[in-house]
């Protein structure tokens, strides 16, 4: 993209970015889940379950994480931590399409054990080492590698947590990762962790971002996969080198809008 026009869609993207990033835009999204709570950790949980549940109706994602949340007695640290194996009979028959009660065990077995050692869920993100614009995708690989350390892992399970190592665009994880690292002043991303930066962040990517992105000429890789979202983030990049992924919301108001 020459000067021009990467200035006149910065204009066009920006404006839909004023129009997306604001409160108002909480109250139909899955974020809308880890907005319920205060404390951070609460927030940290709350937020992946919130989207790893991310795929089909907004509705009913939000339904299901009410769901998960009530049988946590709407405290999800404190029932990790310190429930007995009789209250964990609660999360027996939960299902949101393909994640069943299976799934949904073996992650709160790994988040419990996680935090008994850690104060923080952030730390299983952070890879000391890794090479610059690659944070975040080995970030991921470890997170895979750490969630499935656990014996006897859950093979099944492995599905619902994305590794860019397999190709996965890693949407629903780019989208949690958005919540918990970026910040502005709108006050509908968190901004709480940060050994993160921003402008590291990878832009989620699925079958409609994908479409928008297109029209706007922002991605020319025709699959979803990896390589595409590090493409698609690189060139936000040259509409805000500080802070691409706020794109985010620009993509996907216009697919709700039917601008594109």
């Amino acid at each position: 993209m020459n000067g021009k026009k990467i200035r006149e869609l910065k204009l066009e993207l920006d404006a839909l970015v004023g129009r997306f990033n604001r409160l108002e835009f909480i109250e139909k999204d899955p974020i809308s889940i880890p907005h319920r709570f205060k404390n951070r950790l609460d927030i940290e949980i709350s937020g992946l379950f919130a989207a790893l549940f991310s795929w089909g109706q907004r509705k009913t994602i939000i339904q299901k994480c009410l769901d998960l949340l009530e049988r946590m007695d709407n405290a999800p640290h404190a029932f990790l931590v310190s429930s007995s194996e009789p209250e964990w009979s609660r999360l027996e028959g939960f299902v949101h399409r393909t994640f069943n009660d299976t799934d949904l065990l073996y992650i709160c077995w790994f988040l419990r054990d996680w935090y008994s050692k850690h104060a923080s869920l952030e730390e299983a993100f952070l890879v000391r080492g890794a090479p610059e614009n690659s944070v975040v995708e080995y970030g991921f690989i470890q997170f895979h590698k750490l969630v499935f350390s656990m014996e006897p892992v859950s093979e099944r399970s492995k599905k619902h947590v994305a590794n860019p190592e397999t190709g996965s665009a890693c949407k629903r994880l780019n989208m949690f990762l958005r919540w918990m690292v970026r910040k502005d002043d709108s006050g509908v991303d968190f901004g709480i962790w940060k050994n993160i930066p921003m402008d590291e962040l990878i832009c989620p990517l699925d079958v409609h971002s994908g479409r928008v992105a297109r029209k706007f000429g922002l991605l020319e890789r025709p699959q979803n996969d990896w390589k595409a979202a590090l493409e698609l983030s690189n060139n936000l990049k040259l509409l805000d080198t500080a802070d691409p992924v706020k794109y985010d919301f620009a993509l996907f108001g216009a697919g709700v809008e039917g601008i594109m």
